[in-house]
């Protein structure tokens, strides 16, 4: 009896032990985490209600600010619903929307944005390249509200060109630097290096800040679909200290200074999926605060899924960085077509010693590159040529599996600190990279744990 108890125990040990070890390897699964990520996303949702426009006296071709305003006001004073601009074209100055709103653009429909500065003048709270500051409002901004959208088949044009937005560069004449008086970036810069406080950080159309076409600050539960953005005067959509954010089935097409396509910022639970991006800047940048304004806040970007998206021109398809300092954690990318011979480069991390930030969980799996400028996989930690800092970045945990591309310089670019080794565990697996450029295949300074399985470059196994 003894014996027999003995094995029945023995029996249950094993069994529960091969339990925990299929639990814990669960657990590890990165794309199991994604899963649960996505679960753990809270939705948007309406009243049926409806509130057209032009139930509020907006015309065709015509100015609707005033009642678009009215509409919105509306919409969420009788607890929300759906506010219709119906086909057609329209212009518009700054939309700040409110909670439960859906603003939704009927197929056919146009929404064209003053590039007057001065209609965008309200100060609200912002930030701009990572950095605080009461500026000039967004195109489109919601500032501490929930459950909000912007939707529908419609245009929104921002109207932006080298003849208004793009030539604005929002620097100090040599000049007014001689009379120490500052504007636009090096005006925020001082700010941000000398901690200002952020009443006292007014930035006024003087200062030339191109504003971001949509930004969500501290909002939560938003969703952008469908929609067609064009000609961005800076960042197109810039979600800011928000969560559970949706960005689904929209064409990012703009091709100015900056136009970074989504750039998720010190934000958590965000999906982007079924998108088009084709952008003068970086596809997807995330973000989480430059230096000191970063680490005040000290909040990571992190849980973020990107899938089922065409990137074609950009700086980046996915960038993390530069403005990290608050660090970020877990990001998917998967089944994305990427590639064209304008995009510099697929997957890039980016900062240096003085902006610093922790970057750890950056898993890419089933994705067709046809051609980059640079490389597959670079991680710059001398942004800006800038080498010494007290604020050494870090990066780990990243993972590239099922990944082909026909055309590139290096296969994997790595410019690191000479003095510290800050990034470590890269693996590589089922990756196919052929038309390498260069005859050493990879450049890597200052990394270590990096491992490839089933992978060629140029044909080599590595």
């Amino acid at each position: 009896m003894k014996r027999k108890m003995m094995k029945v125990m023995s029996g249950l040990f094993l069994t529960f032990l091969l339990a925990a070890c299929a639990t814990t390897s669960r657990t590890n699964d990165p794309w199991v985490k994604m899963q649960e990520t996505e679960a753990a996303i809270q939705l948007t949702s309406f009243p049926d209600a409806q509130f057209p426009v032009t139930n509020y006296g907006a015309t065709v071709d015509t100015d609707i600010s005033e009642a678009l305003t009215k509409a919105i006001a509306d919409c969420h004073q009788q607890g929300g619903g759906k506010v219709i601009i119906p086909a057609g074209t329209y212009y518009t100055k700054a939309i700040h929307l409110l909670s439960n709103v859906n603003l939704h653009l009927e197929k056919g429909a146009t929404l064209k944005f003053s590039t007057d500065p001065k209609d965008y003048e309200a100060q609200v709270h912002t930030r701009w390249e990572g950095q605080d500051c009461m500026g000039c409002s967004p195109l489109i901004y919601a500032y501490q509200q929930t459950n909000i959208a912007v939707t529908g088949e419609g245009v929104l044009d921002g109207q932006a060109s080298w003849e208004n937005w793009w030539k604005l560069r929002a620097r100090t004449s040599a000049e007014n630097k001689e009379k120490g008086l500052f504007m636009g970036k090096e005006k925020l810069q001082y700010c941000e290096a000398n901690q200002v406080p952020l009443a006292e950080r007014i930035f006024t159309v003087e200062d030339e800040l191109r504003p971001q076409f949509i930004q969500v600050y501290q909002c939560d539960r938003v969703l952008i679909e469908g929609l067609t953005f064009n000609n961005a005067p800076f960042w197109i959509l810039h979600p800011l200290l928000s969560k559970n954010i949706v960005v689904r089935g929209n064409t990012f097409d703009s091709h100015g200074p900056n136009n970074d396509g989504c750039d998720p910022e010190s934000c958590e639970n965000v999906l982007i999926e079924n998108c088009i991006f084709n952008t003068g800047d970086d596809c997807i940048a995330i973000k989480s605060g430059k230096n000191n304004d970063g680490r005040h806040w000290n909040i990571p970007s992190k849980n973020i899924i990107v899938r089922n998206c065409t990137m074609k021109d950009g700086h980046a398809a996915v960038a993390i960085g530069s403005e990290i300092s608050g660090s970020c954690y877990n990001v998917w990318m998967e089944d994305c077509i990427v590639g064209s011979p304008e995009m510099d480069r697929p997957f890039r991390i980016k900062s240096n010693a003085q902006r610093g930030g922790i970057v750890k969980g950056f898993y890419i799996r089933n994705i067709q590159i046809s051609e980059c400028k640079e490389s597959v996989l670079k991680l710059e930690l001398k942004y800006n040529r800038v080498k010494e800092g007290p604020y050494y970045p870090k990066f780990e945990d990243i993972r590239l599996e099922n990944i082909t591309c026909q055309k590139s310089r290096y296969g994997i670019w790595i410019d690191g600190l000479e003095d510290s080794i800050c990034v470590s565990d890269i693996v590589m697996k089922n990756c196919q990279l052929d038309g390498i450029k260069e005859a050493e295949l990879n450049s890597i300074v200052g990394a270590e744990n990096i491992s490839y399985e089933n992978c060629t470059f140029n044909g080599q196994a590595l």
